[in-house]
């Protein structure tokens, strides 16, 4: 099986972006609403992974698309396809550090830039992802980080998830998260 591990940097030299720092600072949840150009909860229908590209810059994209659910902000219509760098066509596999992976059946809240313009098209890359799930304590629903540290307040998004996991209080519902984003957008006005 073969197998790229491309770092941010060869992912940037693949689409002939600038290249910067390889580290990804955290959005705060202003920036995160300020940024995104689309919000959306939705259910993940599809990824699929094809070949893009000729000769040297012949590469793997995944298309994930969404039955969209809620829209918060901008236009995606009923569904909405992201356009990712990386993904598994037959038995090579091409990965970007830290991009979030999607699954049919999987619930988000998407915070999303730049679609089809960067290699990872959410707000922060994996930080533009918040998972919606059943708490297994409770059968409720909560929202969780890409990397599913549950959502306590919206005014610890961004800092460290280490951090944030020892807070202590009730994991966010949906509608929470999503009236904070409601909220904040308001303000933007």
């Amino acid at each position: 099986m073969k197998t790229f591990h491309s770092l941010f940097v060869v992912a940037a030299a693949l689409l002939s972006l600038p290249v910067g720092a390889t580290t990804v600072v955290p959005p705060s949840f202003d920036e995160l609403v300020t940024e995104a150009e689309t919000i959306f909860q939705g259910t993940c229908m599809e990824a699929k992974s094809q070949w893009i590209g000729e000769g040297a810059q012949r590469h793997i994209v995944t298309y994930v698309t969404f039955r969209v659910e809620e829209v918060l902000k901008g236009k995606p219509g009923a569904t909405y396809t992201l356009r990712m760098l990386g993904g598994k066509v037959d038995d090579t596999t091409m990965e970007v550090s830290d991009s979030p992976k999607f699954k049919p059946g999987n619930r988000d809240i998407l915070f999303v830039e730049h679609n089809g313009e960067q290699f990872i098209p959410l707000v922060g890359i994996m930080h533009g992802r918040y998972r919606v799930e059943r708490d297994q304590a409770t059968g409720e629903e909560v929202v969780l980080t890409n990397h599913g540290s549950a959502v306590t307040d919206v005014n610890n998004v961004g800092k460290d998830e280490r951090d944030t996991a020892r807070v202590a209080g009730k994991a966010l519902a949906p509608g929470q998260f999503k009236a904070a984003i409601r909220a904040k957008l308001g303000t933007q006005r």
